[in-house]
């Protein structure tokens, strides 16, 4: 079983952003982090989903059951009723990463429960500045 986590960070509401993604296979952390330009913290937050999800199918056996947590109540929301008002092509290439893996199960945590991938993302911000 994988665990990825996912988050984003930016300055300014479009601005540079940070993203953070934290992946949990057999007790063994592995950190990625990434720097958009500009973006919003909505876009951040498909964007870390959907690098993280395409290392995971770069790099994982696609039997493996993943468990995504998001704080993103937008992002969670979205994958669970597979309808997003303003970030369907965002969408639609999550779901092409997430339909390869046989089960994937999305859990919206508080900002608290995702300090991990959040500390990579304000990291990767720190870069940017």
């Amino acid at each position: 079983m994988l665990k990825i986590y996912t988050d984003a960070a930016t300055k300014g509401n479009p601005g540079p952003t940070g993203l953070g993604i934290l992946i949990i296979n057999q007790h063994q952390q592995h950190q990625l982090s990434q720097t958009l330009e500009s973006a919003t913290n909505h876009e951040g937050e498909f964007a870390a989903a959907i690098a993280g999800f395409q290392y995971l199918v770069d790099h994982y056996d696609h039997q493996e059951t993943v468990l995504f947590y998001t704080d993103s109540r937008l992002l969670s929301d979205a994958i669970g009723k597979n309808y997003t008002k303003h970030y369907q092509s965002q969408l639609k290439q999550l779901n092409q990463l997430l339909s390869q893996f046989t089960t994937v199960v999305t859990q919206w945590v508080s900002e608290q429960e995702n300090h991990g991938a959040h500390n990579l993302a304000n990291q990767a911000l720190q870069q940017l500045e």
